[in-house]
């Protein structure tokens, strides 16, 4: 290693199965749905469920949702490829004063591999961008306990800072106002109605003190502003509800049909809790929003892509980047 200290910035998003085969997903699912963070059940009982009731039939289901949306060109998912777009677009454009990286937060590659990697390579000043622009601690604290764990294990640590929460920065809004607007020009026809459709999260969490849902609202807040939109009009729900416990409403699934069968025809969805297209976009959402929709007396139905690795997509993360390497590049 040399004395003159190296930069490195980790991009980290939720992760992914190796595969779309039930025995990958089971085994994604085991580590995803086994964090404390994520499901707050006492361990023993949530033990019983986990083993008993969700992986010995879930991953089947859910194998069968990967299949649907699977590069079989890349032979990954999506988000994978996605993420790792990102972080290449990103090298370009930072330079190579900066190595630009990318991790999950479960499956691989891992954090605990990533961060001892950097580490061994001379980087050691360390920024952690984890890629969901409102906070929860299912999944921005989730990660940085990845972190921590990563951390307890190297004798020689790296200084590390973390990208706030970015729901309500001015390059965010701007990126997602722009791909709405392009999205509705490229339409034969005009949305009646747009949904921001945020991953859910149980409404106990926000009860104790989980900043989530303000800040999913706010983002909408934001972009309602920035598109002359009123809230009738740009709607707030919440997807992926898992289990019967309630959870942040209303919900998509539910407001999709109920707009239907008001008489709605036209229907506009776009994601913005999710950086990058992935099994909760294309296929519970541009799939399976698309046949609620329709099935309840809608016709034209689309969704927006996440920003992905586009070049607005890209503006916004170097923004932010930039942001939080001052001093360190």
């Amino acid at each position: 290693m040399t004395d003159d200290p190296k930069t490195a910035l980790l991009l980290i998003n939720l992760g992914t199965p190796q595969s779309p085969h039930p025995a990958d997903v089971r085994r994604y699912l085991r580590e995803f749905l086994s964090d404390p963070r994520v499901v707050e059940v006492p361990r023993p009982i949530w033990w019983l469920i986990l083993n008993g009731v969700i992986l010995p039939f879930r991953p089947k289901k859910s194998a069968a949702a990967y299949e649907k949306i699977w590069d079989r060109e890349r032979n990954e998912s999506p988000l994978l490829a996605i993420t790792r777009a990102q972080a290449e677009g990103l090298q370009k454009r930072l330079g190579g004063a900066l190595r630009v990286d990318f991790a999950m937060r479960y499956g691989a590659p891992s954090i605990g591999q990533r961060l001892p990697a950097l580490m061994e390579q001379g980087f050691e000043r360390i920024v952690i961008f984890p890629l969901y622009p409102q906070y929860s601690a299912s999944t921005t604290g989730t990660v940085m306990d990845a972190v921590g764990d990563a951390l307890r294990s190297m004798r020689h640590q790296p200084a590390i800072r973390q990208v706030p929460p970015y729901f309500a920065h001015p390059a965010h809004i701007a990126a997602l106002a722009g791909t709405i607007r392009d999205q509705m020009q490229s339409l034969p026809w005009k949305p009646e109605r747009i949904l921001a459709s945020y991953h859910g999260l149980p409404k106990a969490f926000v009860d104790k003190g989980d900043p989530y849902q303000r800040h999913c609202e706010e983002t909408s807040r934001l972009l309602r502003a920035r598109l002359g939109m009123d809230a009738k009009t740009f709607m707030t729900t919440y997807q992926s509800r898992l289990g019967r416990a309630e959870w942040l409403k209303p919900y998509t699934a539910d407001t999709i049909a109920k707009l239907a069968r008001e008489g709605v025809k036209n229907l506009l969805v776009i994601t913005p809790a999710f950086a990058a297209d992935c099994l909760e976009t294309l296929e519970e959402i541009a799939l399976g929003g698309a046949k609620i929709f329709r099935e309840n007396g809608g016709e034209n139905f689309a969704t927006v892509p996440c920003l992905n690795a586009s070049p607005a997509g890209l503006d916004m993360l170097e923004a932010i980047a930039r942001e939080e390497l001052c001093g360190w590049l």
